[in-house]
C-alpha cells in the first residue's frame, strides 16, 4: 500500500460495521462516519444508535446523521472532510451526483451479491429464495443508477445447505471487508473497472412482511428456502386455528404423500412433518405466540396437546 487514504465511511447496520472495523484496523484514516438517524428500539422505544454509529463513537470518529444529502449545506459539509474516497455499505440514503463527485476517487459500494445479479435492497435473501448455489460480494464504483456502477473486485461464497440469511450475511460481511481493503490498496495506482452486463441483471426487491406467510401448496424445497431466507427477519409463519406459529428452521424431505397440503403427518422429538404441494417439510425450530423459539423436543414436552398428527396448518 502507498500513502494511507482519507476515508469517509457511510453505513448503518451490522453488515457495514464489519467493514468499518476492518478500516479501523487498517492504516487508512477515517475522517468521518455517515449513518442513518437513530431509531426507536425496545419496549421503551428509546432512540438507539445503529451498529456503525456505536462503533464510530467507541473510537472517537466524528459521526454525521443527515436526513438526506440533497442540500447544498450537507454537500458542502461533506466536502470539507477532504476525503480521498467515500466507502458506502448498507447506508440507506441515496447519494446525489454531487456527492459521488466530491471524493478524489469517488464513492465505492460494498454490495452483497455477484453483480449484476441481485441489484437492490435484499440480495442475500433473494439469492436464498431463488435457490442460488453461489453468491458473493462486489466492490463497485458508484454511479447514479441502482447498483449499476463498474465492478472493481468480486469475492464469491457458496450458499450451503441450511444457510439462513443471517449465516450468509455474516460470511459475506467478512468477505466484503477483506475485498474492500484490497481495493483500497490498489486504488491510488489505478484499477481496471469492469462494466456490468445488463443482459444478466436481476432485482432484489425489498422484503415485505406479507412474504413471510407460508403457502403449503408450494413445494417443500421452496418453503425451506423461504424459512431460511426470512431468518432472522421477518421470520416465516403459519397459522394453527387462531395461533400464529413462526418457523425458524426446517428442511425439505423428498417424500411423496397424498395428504392435504398443510396437514401435520408426524411429530416427534426430531421435528414436525408437514405435507406440502410436493414433498414434506420437516420443521425443527419454531415459536409459539408470546414464547421463544423452541426445538421440537422442548415444544412437545411443554405443549404436547398442541401439534397433533392430522391437524391442518394454514
Amino acid at each position: 500500500m502507498t500513502k494511507p487514504l482519507r476515508i469517509i465511511f457511510a453505513g448503518t447496520p451490522d453488515f457495514a460495521a464489519v467493514a468499518l472495523q476492518a478500516l479501523l484496523n487498517s492504516p487508512h484514516e477515517l475522517v468521518a462516519v455517515y449513518t442513518q438517524p437513530d431509531r426507536p428500539a425496545g419496549r421503551g422505544r428509546k432512540l438507539k444508535p445503529g451498529p456503525v454509529k456505536a462503533l464510530a463513537m467507541q473510537h472517537g470518529i466524528p459521526v454525521c446523521q443527515p436526513l438526506s444529502l440533497k442540500s447544498e449545506q450537507d454537500q458542502g459539509a461533506l466536502q470539507q472532510w477532504q476525503a480521498d474516497v467515500m466507502v458506502v455499505a448498507a447506508y440507506g440514503l441515496i447519494l446525489p451526483e454531487a456527492i459521488l463527485n466530491i471524493p478524489r476517487y469517488g464513492c465505492l459500494n460494498i454490495h452483497a451479491s455477484l453483480l449484476p445479479r441481485w441489484r437492490g435492497a435484499a440480495p442475500i435473501q433473494r439469492a436464498i429464495l431463488a435457490g442460488d448455489k453461489e453468491t458473493g460480494v462486489t466492490i463497485m464504483q458508484m454511479d447514479m443508477g441502482l447498483d449499476t456502477g463498474d465492478m472493481l473486485l468480486k469475492g464469491s461464497c457458496p450458499i450451503k445447505v441450511g444457510d439462513t440469511a443471517q449465516s450468509l450475511h455474516d460470511r459475506l460481511a467478512d468477505i466484503g471487508a477483506r475485498a474492500l481493503l484490497h481495493v483500497l490498496d490498489l486504488l491510488p495506482d489505478g484499477l481496471h473497472p469492469e462494466p456490468q452486463d445488463e443482459q444478466q441483471t436481476s432485482y432484489a426487491q425489498k422484503l415485505d412482511k406479507a412474504e413471510a406467510r407460508l403457502d403449503w401448496h408450494q413445494p417443500a424445497i421452496q418453503l425451506a428456502r423461504q424459512i431460511q431466507a426470512f431468518n432472522p427477519w421477518p421470520v416465516a409463519q403459519t397459522k394453527l386455528a387462531d395461533k400464529v406459529i413462526r418457523i425458524w428452521q426446517a428442511e425439505a424431505l423428498d417424500i411423496q404423500t397424498d395428504a392435504r397440503p398443510g396437514c401435520l403427518l408426524n411429530s416427534d422429538k426430531t421435528g414436525f412433518d408437514i405435507a406440502c404441494g410436493k414433498g414434506v417439510l420437516h420443521i425443527t425450530l419454531l415459536q409459539l405466540p408470546g414464547g421463544k423459539p423452541m426445538d421440537a423436543a422442548a415444544l412437545l414436552n411443554g405443549h404436547s396437546d398442541l401439534l397433533q398428527p392430522g391437524e391442518i396448518l394454514d
